[in-house]
């Protein structure tokens, strides 16, 4: 999937290493965020059983791993990832987001544009009806990526992950099929 700035596509062997540093030099900003992980975390043989089990995953329909690259004087380069899981069907219809940026790409729109350019991915062709996202309060970056993507605030919930080894509060935001088209018809009219 191609944005003005941005690619997304599936992680691949060849990106281990570019993953694998982008990760390790962004640690200590994603610590907060993010559950707890390990140096071990960012072996080449958890990596490549990663990769294996997004790959089921994406087959059985349940969840897609997406690398997000900029375009950076027309040579793609590694700035975060994105996933779409948890997929639910039938009367539900809906898929969970998430995602996390390398720290020196932070603040540049990236993940903006990224989440922009999933959602067409989220409506048009997995056809479900609404993606939803969770935040720790505190990170106001992930309010305006959501709220700049559409997405509206649904609700808080007390100790609904884990983060760096805690339960942590999170802001609940949503994004239905009938808000989506019409911030798109609104866009092109």
């Amino acid at each position: 999937m191609h944005g003005e700035r941005v690619v997304l596509r599936g992680p691949q062997p060849r990106d281990y290493r570019e993953w694998r540093a982008l990760r390790l030099e962004s640690r200590n900003f994603l610590k907060p965020f993010e559950p707890r992980w390990t140096e071990a975390d960012l072996a080449r043989s958890v990596y490549f059983a990663r990769l294996k089990r997004g790959q089921q995953e994406a087959e059985q329909g349940t969840d897609f791993t997406f690398f997000i690259f900029a375009l950076e004087h027309g040579e793609p380069h590694l700035v975060g990832g994105l996933t779409l899981s948890n997929i639910r069907r039938r009367a539900a219809q809906f898929v969970t987001l998430g995602y996390w940026m390398g720290e020196r790409y932070a603040g540049m729109g990236f993940m903006t544009e990224a989440v922009g350019t999933v959602l067409p991915f989220v409506f048009d062709t997995l056809g479900l009806h609404r993606i939803h996202a969770a935040f720790l309060p505190d990170n106001l970056a992930s309010r305006r990526v959501l709220e700049k993507n559409g997405f509206k605030e649904e609700g808080y919930a007390d100790k609904y992950l884990q983060i760096d080894g805690k339960w942590a509060d999170h802001v609940l935001f949503g994004l239905t099929r009938e808000h989506y088209e019409a911030r798109r018809r609104r866009r092109f009219a």
